[in-house]
């Protein structure tokens, strides 16, 4: 049983060309084995593109993030070198405290004046210094 549909789904399309030096005219159909079929869009030129786009990209953030984490790194170094005897420092979990010595791997901290309470921190505990006339906050 044939429809309309199928009819349409069967044929290529049909190109009329008209030589100019007789006046015939030729009808080929369009997409049939062996016959070229007009220029086409090829995607493989988008397709490089994107690809290089993307590569650029990762490239980007890849060296962007590394140079940040050796900054924050350079910067927690000095940090932690420049600990000293009597620095007021504020830990990572908000204890504000005095440097009563500094070790190898560990900082002890006077947090209390009246009962000279003493705590052990380990020094990547310390987040910043505090100097006199600093006011702390959440950075």
């Amino acid at each position: 049983m044939d429809t309309m549909f199928d009819f349409l789904a069967t044929r290529s399309p049909v190109i009329a060309q008209t030589d100019a030096t007789t006046g015939t005219s030729t009808a080929q159909p369009t997409g049939a084995p062996g016959t070229p079929t007009g220029s086409q869009p090829s995607g493989g030129g988008s397709q490089f593109v994107f690809l290089a786009l993307m590569v650029g990209m990762i490239a980007f953030m890849f060296l962007t993030s590394r140079s940040t984490k050796k900054r924050e790194a350079r910067k927690r170094e000095e940090l932690y070198a420049g600990l000293a005897k009597n620095n007021r420092v504020l830990t990572v979990g908000g204890v504000i405290g005095t440097i009563m010595s500094v070790r190898d791997n560990e900082v002890v901290l006077k947090v209390d004046e009246t009962t000279n309470t003493k705590m052990t921190f380990i020094k990547s505990a310390i987040q910043r210094t505090i100097n006199d006339g600093d006011v702390v906050s959440d950075d």
